[in-house]
């Protein structure tokens, strides 16, 4: 049987609180669960453009997004680049508002920070700011958990000034590639503009 594939865009947002970065997560009212803000890529929009709504909507926040590394353009070519995702996965999905069968979501999973924790606009769904410590207690699907605990385990010790990516303490078994990886990017996009 073939499924329906329909283009999403999820975005693991973190913020810089004066406790060291959290990273956001709404209340999900189907599932009943603590997501990252995402959701359907409408007509007319990118993913990129798809996740900044989502996480306006959904969590009220005005945010950046996070480029993941990348392979350089060659000088003079003109095209505008699009926002990149950090990755591209696929989910089976039960029926939702936007399908009466179940389908597979093609998620495009951005980075994005927010230059501040409190909604600009009012959020769609219960949101809050959380740390790596609190994953394990919260009602979350077990993949969103353990790359939000590899992305929040170079993070989770504070503020970064001074500290390199090798510096940083890591829980058993998360990634320090991809932690390292995510601390530079941060540090990059949190630099004044």
């Amino acid at each position: 049987m073939v499924r329906v594939k329909h283009a999403t865009s999820s975005v693991f947002v973190f913020c810089h609180l004066p406790q060291g970065w959290r990273l956001g997560l709404i209340q999900h009212p189907r599932f009943a669960r603590r997501m990252i803000p995402g959701g359907h890529v409408e007509a007319g929009e990118s993913a990129a453009e798809a996740a900044l709504r989502e996480v306006a909507e959904e969590a009220g926040l005005d945010v950046r997004l996070v480029a993941p590394p990348l392979a350089p353009l060659p000088g003079g070519y003109r095209p505008e680049r699009v926002p990149h995702p950090w990755w591209i996965v696929e989910y089976q999905v039960p029926p939702d508002n936007q399908l009466a069968e179940d389908h597979v979501h093609v998620d495009h999973l951005y980075v994005a920070v927010a230059d501040h924790p409190s909604p600009v606009t009012e959020p769609d769904h219960p949101f809050g700011w959380y740390t790596a410590a609190d994953l394990a207690g919260l009602a979350m699907f077990d993949d969103a958990r353990i790359l939000a605990g590899t992305l929040l385990a170079g993070l989770d010790g504070g503020p970064l000034a001074g500290r390199t990516a090798a510096a940083v303490d890591r829980p058993a078994g998360a990634d320090p590639g991809l932690a390292a990886t995510l601390m530079r990017q941060l540090e990059m996009a949190a630099r004044p503009r």
